[in-house]
């Protein structure tokens, strides 16, 4: 497998053209005769991301082990349409593949937002026991009953971090009145109000002249976010808190995928999978490149231990009010794998 850089997956990137499996641009013959099934496959990242590098590796391996029977079309970076106009597509069947993080998938499967429960896993081990066992197993399940096919296998979209331009996040009593920039995520808008923090919903664009303008003081991002937006420039501290963690779901239209033959659906599924873990290596190193990288651009990190920040949001009621939200199963399962937090 090729190694991924940090360099090689920050180029930022304007639209680039579809590729084909083999990674041609479409029009350039990649098979002597027309594929049985021509399959395509929308996401919102530039063709250098590790999740991009690794669909193309998967797509050649089904080119090849289908003996040409199937064709992978990689539309990335958003040529589809955004993540709701890509979600659309794969419903209708207009779109053969997508990768919605978990959080773009909840609004049409409300449990699948569960893994990005505040302070709910400590680490990766945590994570995959969870999402590779019976907790991936019952959103999977949920995702079927909409009509779609989720492959066993999540992708790793990342840990998101906490950065101030003040004084570094030390325990949840520095959360108290922080001015912070979240998404437009009931979640995550839930979870920092019960940290007593001051959220502020605003789009991605409008982050960086946020913190320099002191509209906000502190925003909560992955890692290489955090480089690509050049956010060192306008913040002072980095609390690595693991604070929550999100992925991708690899998802099919449920009509397509129940429409290749047995044999075809073990190939890709096996091709998909096998890149899905091998993209999970590639976002570790590349967290671990880029902190040093941001370390060196004066970013100062801290590791703040998540017991007071559990503690407070159990003591404000948000793992009680969740778990209701999620119903009783599905949290019975995410506290399998993670211990007790309601």
């Amino acid at each position: 497998m090729t190694s991924l850089t940090r360099r090689t997956m920050l180029k930022a990137l304007a639209a680039t053209p579809a590729i084909g499996s083999a990674g041609a641009v479409i029009g350039m013959p990649l098979v002597a005769r027309a594929a049985e099934y021509e399959l395509k496959y929308g996401n919102n990242l530039p063709l250098t991301h590790p999740l991009n590098v690794r669909a193309q590796e998967a797509a050649a391996r089904v080119e090849a082990e289908s003996k040409g029977r199937v064709v992978i079309k990689i539309f990335p970076n958003n040529q589809l349409g955004g993540d709701t106009d890509m979600l659309s597509q794969v419903r209708s069947g207009g779109l053969t593949f997508f990768t919605p993080s978990a959080l773009v998938i909840a609004t049409l499967v409300p449990v699948a937002a569960i893994n990005a429960v505040g302070f709910a896993f400590a680490d990766y081990d945590q994570v995959w026991k969870a999402m590779d066992g019976k907790l991936g197993a019952h959103v999977r399940a949920a995702i079927s009953k909409v009509g779609l096919h989720a492959f066993e296998k999540m992708w790793d979209n990342g840990f998101r971090q906490m950065t101030t331009s003040g004084k570094p996040i030390e325990s949840a009593a520095d959360m108290d009145g922080l001015k912070i920039r979240v998404p437009v995520s009931p979640l995550s808008i839930a979870m920092f109000k019960a940290l007593s923090a001051a959220p502020a919903s605003l789009q991605f664009s409008e982050v960086y002249s946020s913190l320099q303008t002191r509209i906000v003081d502190a925003q909560e991002n992955p890692l290489p976010i955090i480089q690509v937006a050049k956010l060192y420039e306008v913040q002072k501290n980095c609390a690595l808190s693991n604070h929550i963690w999100d992925g991708f779901w690899f998802i099919a239209n449920g009509r397509s995928w129940k429409g290749l033959p047995p044999d075809l659906q073990t190939i890709v599924s096996n091709a998909i999978n096998d890149a899905g873990v091998a993209q999970r290596g590639d976002i570790k190193a590349l967290n671990q490149s880029v902190q040093a990288d941001l370390t060196a651009k004066g970013l100062a990190f801290n590791q703040p231990s998540p017991d007071s920040f559990r503690a407070k949001l159990r003591d404000a009621g948000f793992y009680s009010e969740w778990k209701g939200r999620f119903g009783d199963e599905a949290w019975g399962l995410l506290e399998e794998a993670v211990g007790k937090l309601a």
